[in-house]
């Protein structure tokens, strides 16, 4: 049978651990599983097949690391064996017809650029190039795993669906507040995913079923697409030295039912889950009445972390990063300066814009270059999803291919040749696309004329498997100056096309005042009426008063502005009868008081700190810019990621900008301001070949002011503790993602106690837990990287 053709009619049960399988069958604590398919092929074979027997529908092949970074010299064999062993396991259990052999892909253990070193366009490459290999294999899908980076999970997708034909499922683990490590939400991962086309999604590993289940609800409440859970059999405990996990086959099987009743479609386990909890599992939920769900039918666009409904209130999109007009922003696009770009995007997220509109077409520019790097870097400082407004198919693919988020895209027409060349872009990356009601024979001069053309754009998006809901006409404001109807035929427009059950409207709202005095008097009005047929989203400059003064009124008054919360904050930030609003910046760098050397770090602007570092020094010592300025904004940002309001992408970016300033009070000193306040040792431990969580704690330790001796990934216990006796250490902070890397942390835990007993050592990574550590010996358990600072501090002070 096919596999969405299973997964449509009924639930499908996934196999268990393999990780904590293998350690029961004798892997070397630290050995790479991976490569038990040349060695160890018939406990490879065995593992399917026990799962098989046990009633689960798929097998997930023992690939979870094969990458050409892992396995430069055999990943063709490892992956091409780890297939046909699963496919063996299968047939030796009698499940020919109705098991699937799912090629599993799991983190290469690298963040993405900018935060890491690994470029996205190569991170997509080495999972093309893996998942290519499993097709041709004979692997029945793709499932994606155990991620905790919206960025890294895109890139596999889209080489997954690069280099292959065959369904992709992803699940990404989440903490108990449903965050990803680099901030994603459950909404913002699922507009993404269902932007990508990918057939099931949901979680695994991280928790046990009980603490999955508030985020299996939010997840249903996000997404229409089939919801997959893959639990640990709870929390990792040491027992005799072995790693075991405290929920047994009968509970596990208990919350997995309650699991199953919400409505999750693919039901499976993770870490420490044996054939038992499995069969189990089946035994209890197969008998359930499966839940159907109602299609939501939204238009939804993201960021990375921020999700934004059209259909509802009207959305605001900024139109400021735009030349058109603007001879200041034609001359930052011919100079590159950046700074000037983003100071844009910040004004306008501050005036209340949703969305940033990005438009960079200048004729003596690389525009499709320039358009994938201010998509870089307008990410880097702002969570507003984008519109990618381009009449390039090339520029639109490159920023598309940038951008990590399910994007809204300006524009297409009625066009054949142009919906032929931008549908499939948005097909292959998601997004929600801008219908323009013209056509070859330009704009019609009457609402249904421009009607007739947006149909014929749905049914074009159709067929091209964009859903209709995804599709935005702009209805097209014409200038009343050349014609006094032309407003009227919009609102017509506006009001035909939102009365579709999927109809959502976009207008340019200034073009309707061209060539008139007082422009922004004309322009508020025609907002008003627009809104009050139905207009969607609106293009246009959040800092214009009288836009945001109609935009506000209108939602007070029609009952969208819950206890006028957002009109009051409005009105309170307007200034007296007669005085100016301040306008967006447009000759100076920054706004205001965020010009300066805290906010630049806040920000993570890190040119811009480095020039106000420099101009500050002429007044300033070097030590009071670290005391006033860099320490109180790091600070900041410390407690924003603790509390949960920040997230790794601006902690990263904000210790970048840091370092910056650092480098320029270095140089101009000629030495370095003070003292390390300590010496610490990181590692990821013997056999562990990832280091992203160990990187980041290096990075946020150097910028509160320690010496880190990074001793790298895959160390020898007795390498740490012979540097840590020689240096005379007086913390070492260690490392582990993977469960059969586990027993090499307690060794590494032992052999320091024995080398430097009056040594602290904090432990941490995703396998870790607080009694855990206590387990092993640690004197402490840090869950992520300012926990790690704070313990610092209070090690050495």
């Amino acid at each position: 049978m096919d596999f969405l053709q299973k997964l449509k009619e009924g639930r499908i049960f996934n196999d268990g651990a393999f990780g904590t399988d293998l350690q029961k069958k004798g892997i070397r604590p630290g050995e790479l599983p991976e490569t038990w398919n040349l060695t160890h092929e018939e406990i490879i074979i065995g593992h399917h097949k026990e799962f098989f027997e046990a009633g689960a529908d798929i097998a997930t092949t023992n690939t979870f690391g094969a990458n050409r970074l892992r396995f430069p010299e055999n990943l063709k064999e490892i992956v091409e064996k780890g297939v046909a062993l699963a496919i063996e396991g299968r047939k030796r259990a009698g499940r020919e017809k109705d098991g699937f052999v799912a090629l599993d892909l799991g983190p290469t253990g690298k963040l993405i650029e900018p935060l890491g070193d690994l470029p996205f366009a190569e991170a997509a490459d080495l999972f093309r190039e893996t998942a290519s290999i499993g097709e041709a294999a004979g692997a029945d899908l793709i499932l994606i795993e155990t991620m905790n980076d919206l960025v890294e999970l895109r890139a596999a997708v889209l080489g997954a669906k690069q280099g292959t034909r065959l369904p992709v499922c992803a699940t990404l683990t989440f903490n108990e507040k449903g965050k990803l490590l680099t901030g994603g939400t459950i909404e913002s991962t699922a507009v993404l995913l269902e932007g990508l086309g990918v057939s099931a999604l949901g979680f695994n590993c991280g928790t046990g079923p009980a603490l999955m289940k508030e985020n299996v609800k939010r997840l249903l409440a996000a997404s229409d697409l089939p919801v997959m859970v893959c639990p640990n059999a709870g929390l990792p405990k040491v027992r005799d030295g072995k790693t075991v996990y405290d929920v047994g086959p009968e509970d596990f099987a208990s919350e997995m039912e309650e699991i199953a009743e919400l409505g999750a479609r693919i039901l499976g386990g993770c870490c420490g889950t044996t054939t038992e909890h499995i069969g189990e599992m089946i035994k209890t939920v197969r008998p359930l009445p499966l839940k159907e769900r109602e299609g939501k039918k939204r238009t939804l666009i993201s960021s990375a972390t921020r999700v934004v409904e059209l259909g509802k209130a009207p959305v605001l999109i900024g139109e400021r990063i735009n030349p058109t007009g603007k001879k200041r922003f034609q001359e930052a696009l011919r100079n590159k300066d950046f700074e000037y770009i983003l100071a844009q995007a910040s004004a306008q997220a501050e005036a209340g814009a949703q969305v940033l509109d990005v438009n960079v077409g200048l004729p003596e520019i690389d525009e499709p270059a320039m358009m994938e790097e201010v998509v870089r870097r307008l990410q880097d400082v702002t969570d507003l999803p984008l519109q990618l407004d381009t009449g390039d198919p090339e520029a639109l693919e490159r920023g598309l291919f940038a951008y990590h988020g399910k994007a809204l895209i300006n524009s297409v027409s009625g066009e054949q040749e142009r919906l032929d060349s931008i549908l499939p872009l948005v097909k292959k990356y998601g997004g929600v696309v801008v219908g323009l009601a013209l056509d070859e024979n330009g704009i019609p001069e009457t609402a249904e004329g421009r009607v007739l053309i947006a149909e014929k754009i749905y049914a074009a998006a159709e067929h091209y498997g964009i859903p209709r809901e995804d599709v935005v006409i702009d209805g097209l404001a014409m200038t009343v100056s050349s014609d006094p109807r032309a407003a009227l035929v919009t609102l017509d427009t506006i009001r035909k096309i939102s009365a579709l059950p999927y109809g959502r409207t976009i207008l340019g709202v200034s073009n309707v005042s061209f060539g008139l005095p007082k422009r922004e008097n004309v322009n508020a009005a025609f907002l008003m009426l627009a809104m009050q047929e139905g207009l969607s989203a609106a293009i246009m400059n959040p800092n214009s008063p009288a836009l945001m003064k109609a935009y506000h009124s209108f939602l007070a008054l029609t009952d969208q502005d819950p206890n006028f919360e957002h009109y009051i904050r409005f009105a309170e930030s307007l200034p007296e009868e007669g005085v100016a609003v301040k306008a967006a910046p447009t000759e100076k760098k920054g706004t205001g008081n965020e010009d300066t050397l805290f906010f630049s770090i806040l920000r993570g602007r890190k040119e811009r700190a480095a020039a106000l570092t420099t101009e500050l020094l002429k007044t300033k010592t070097g030590m009071e810019l670290i005391e006033g300025e860099l320490i109180p904004a790091l600070d900041e940002v410390g407690k924003g990621f603790e509390k949960g309001t920040l997230f790794l992408p601006q902690l990263l970016m904000a210790a970048d900008s840091a370092q910056s300033a650092f480098a320029v009070i270095r140089e101009k000193l000629g030495k370095t301001t003070d003292a390390p306040k300590g010496r610490i040792i990181l590692a990821t431990v013997k056999n562990d070949i990832h280091d992203i969580g160990k990187n980041i704690v290096k990075v946020m330790l150097e910028n509160y002011g320690y010496e880190v001796l990074d001793l790298g990934k895959d160390v020898a216990p007795e390498l740490i503790a012979e540097t840590c006796v020689k240096e005379k250490i007086r913390l070492v902070g260690l490392s582990a993602l993977m469960t059969t890397t586990v027993p090499s942390m307690e060794e590494t835990v032992k052999l320091l106690r024995e080398a430097a007993p009056g040594t602290k050592i904090v432990v941490g990574g995703a396998v870790m837990t607080e009694e855990y550590a206590r387990m092993i010996g640690a004197d402490a358990y840090a869950k992520d990287a300012m926990e790690t600072v704070r313990y610092a501090d209070s090690v050495f002070n």
